[in-house]
């Protein structure tokens, strides 16, 4: 079993919603990745998405673009973001990694090889862009294999009948696409969310994180009112952008334990 389920319930209990903060593996530079990860955890961080570079992330807009373009750099491959998460494993034996990425560089090393080894590392769950549910029951059978949870993207253009296949085949949590676009963009509504969301739960049992478009504390806070988590990507990779690298570290803290405080204030008042 993974770690996310208890996670989930921990939060659950203490009527708080998840922190999922993603960055892209090797960026800015690979020795940084692990320290990176220890301070997501440090400032509030419940699960780690770690992206896989990859040479033409279409789902995602042009921040992420171009934290994927810095790691490429440097030559940061899957087998590079594996041993990254074995690495962080040492010292945190308890939060979540989940890798995002897309199916090449799966392919490539193959489903069999990529979840024992993804399992050896501490991986907990993965979602791939471009895997549809439709064509992903090899895919799964093998995590599912090594207890590593099968994750799923919806969005506002979801049809029923894919809802109910992800429903039936994603574990952990579900990632709802809270607009029609790519990471980054800035025309959240969260009138649609709530009503997407309403819809999701007559079929999904499992936690919904809802991410794309959050960049600030009140759409922060506004989201973690609304779904079990808040994923923040775009805006963490400006921040790691935008730094001076002496400063990366820090920076990132500052931001995350700033949107943490944020979406600790949309739980109830005790």
């Amino acid at each position: 079993m993974s770690r996310i389920p208890a996670v989930f319930d921990n939060l659950r209990q203490q009527h708080r919603k998840a922190l999922i903060p993603f960055i892209t593996a090797g960026d800015p530079e690979p020795a940084m990745m692990v320290p990176l990860m220890h301070e997501l955890v440090k400032a509030g961080a419940d699960i780690i998405e770690l992206g896989v570079p990859f040479s033409d992330p279409m789902a995602d807009g042009p921040t992420i673009q171009r934290s994927s373009e810095r790691a490429l750099k440097h030559h940061v491959g899957l087998r590079n973001v594996l041993a990254m998460v074995e690495e962080f494993r040492r010292d945190d034996a308890g939060t979540p990694v989940v890798l995002m990425g897309y199916a090449n560089p799966v392919e490539t090393m193959g489903y069999g090889t990529f979840s024992a080894r993804a399992r050896e590392c501490g991986v907990d769950g993965v979602l791939i862009v471009d895997y549809p549910p439709e064509e992903s029951a090899e895919w799964v059978k093998h995590l599912l294999a090594r207890q590593i949870d099968p994750i799923f993207l919806l969005s506002p253009t979801t049809p029923q009948a894919r809802i109910e296949r992800v429903a039936d085949m994603a574990q952990g949590y579900v990632y709802y696409v809270s607009l029609k676009g790519v990471t980054g963009a800035l025309n959240l509504d969260l009138g649609d969310v709530a009503a997407k969301l309403t819809q999701l739960r007559s079929s999904i049992s499992i936690p919904i994180g809802v991410g794309f478009g959050i960049r600030d504390r009140a759409t922060a806070r506004a989201v973690a009112g609304l779904a079990d988590a808040v994923v923040i990507g775009s805006r963490i990779i400006e921040e790691i952008e935008n730094s001076p690298k002496a400063r990366i570290l820090t920076n990132v803290y500052g931001l995350v334990k700033n949107l943490r405080t944020a979406i600790d204030e949309a739980g109830p008042k005790h």
